[in-house]
């Protein structure tokens, strides 16, 4: 299968090709917002970090500003900057730089006279980005130059019987063909580890997902507290899941049969053509999302069984349920229905093929449901969570 897309100078493959405009820190956040509305091709975020952090908090969103920026499916960016944050300009374009030599424009709030004369200058940068963008043509390329990130949220019983297992056999389509697939939300590994880490490629990977798993877990004991009070959510349990046990057998249906080839700490650059991999990110799903895509993923696979909206300014997020309910209640939210595996109407084989087909299309410019209505909220996580 082939998809088409546009080649980066720096060697990848991007489904999208839009101008970031990127807040790097909570204060640049409204002005970016408005220089996109001024520019057609455009793309930015509300970015609530980037300052009043500790060291560790940081990194994590700078790995997401970097990665978000290196994302394949971004042809340049302007950072915006307030000028006077933790997270400051020489040190985001740094980071940018370690990871792509695509184009890169910038702005300090403070040092070109106020919000007014900020945004007129990014304007007329990320303008002749969107120029210089647009004259580019798109070329085929093979499935295998394509990173797709799993995701779950809001699930209940059925996205453990038929979303998440028509995910993984998506994936494993994907894998075979030489693509890779991201595993992703640490915290519904926990009960589920063991399986898991059979499929380990290598005995670190085995090790590594041990690791994660109980870093995580012990991460919430210094203060009391323990991540099964808040897992499964409320509506997992109105849904039907009774255990984080229960949620985690469901979750890792996402990952195929395929082996696990390497673990990536959060937000961290994930090598091509890796077959299956996990990404250690929280349950939270827009900050798990958000740390696949800077990772590099291309396109995101979504699974609830309750109904989700959340989408990704960078990446499309494709939305499957298998809860014929949801689909039918949720219709402006969900791409792809996977309840007639349930109803036995189609096979596993048959509905992960056809899984697959909707990420190529995707991939090739169609346009998501969450893209159609806009939806580009992200969230970055916390160090806390991950010590």
């Amino acid at each position: 299968m082939t998809f088409y897309g546009y080649r980066r100078p720096d060697g990848r493959v991007g489904v999208r090709n839009k101008v970031l405009i990127l807040p790097a820190s909570v204060c640049a956040s409204d002005v970016t917002r408005i220089i996109a509305q001024q520019v057609e091709g455009s793309v930015t975020f509300n970015n609530q970090q980037g300052c009043s952090q500790v060291a560790p908090d940081q990194q994590y969103t700078m790995d997401i500003m970097a990665g978000f920026a290196a994302n394949p499916n971004i042809y340049g960016t302007v950072v915006v900057s307030l000028g006077c944050e933790n997270c400051q300009m020489d040190l985001v374009v740094a980071a940018i730089r370690e990871r792509t030599n695509k184009p890169i424009e910038q702005v300090i709030i403070q040092e070109v006279g106020g919000t007014l004369k900020a945004v007129e200058i990014a304007v007329r940068y990320a303008k002749a980005m969107v120029a210089d963008a647009s004259i580019l043509r798109k070329e085929e390329f093979p499935v295998s130059e394509l990173i797709v990130g799993t995701e779950c949220g809001g699930s209940d019983p059925t996205s453990g019987l038929a979303a998440n297992p028509v995910i993984g056999s998506m994936s494993d389509l994907l894998v075979a063909a030489g693509g890779t697939s991201i595993l992703s939300e640490t915290t519904e590994f926990i009960g589920a580890e063991h399986i898991l880490a059979r499929r380990a490629a290598t005995p670190e990977v085995h090790d590594r997902i041990y690791e994660i798993i109980t870093r995580f877990e012990q991460s919430f004991h210094p203060v009391g507290e323990d991540v099964r009070a808040g897992n499964p959510s409320p509506g997992n349990k109105a849904g039907g899941i009774t255990t984080l046990e229960e949620k985690s057998l469901g979750c890792i249906h996402k990952g195929g049969h395929s082996p696990v080839n390497a673990v990536y700490d959060y937000a961290k650059q994930v090598d091509p053509k890796q077959g299956l991999v996990i990404m250690d990110t929280p349950g939270n799903d827009p900050a798990s999302v958000a740390a696949m895509v800077a990772g590099g993923a291309q396109v995101v696979v979504f699974s609830s069984g309750r109904g989700s909206p959340t989408g990704n300014p960078i990446a499309p997020v494709i939305k499957i349920t298998g809860n014929k309910l949801t689909f039918a209640k949720m219709e402006d939210n969900i791409d792809f229905n996977a309840a007639p595996l349930i109803y036995g109407e189609k096979t596993l084989e048959a509905l992960g093929e056809e899984l697959l087909q909707m990420v190529v299309e995707t991939a090739s410019g169609k346009q998501t449901k969450a893209e159609s209505l806009g939806f580009t909220e992200i969230a970055i996580a916390r160090a806390c969570n991950f010590v």
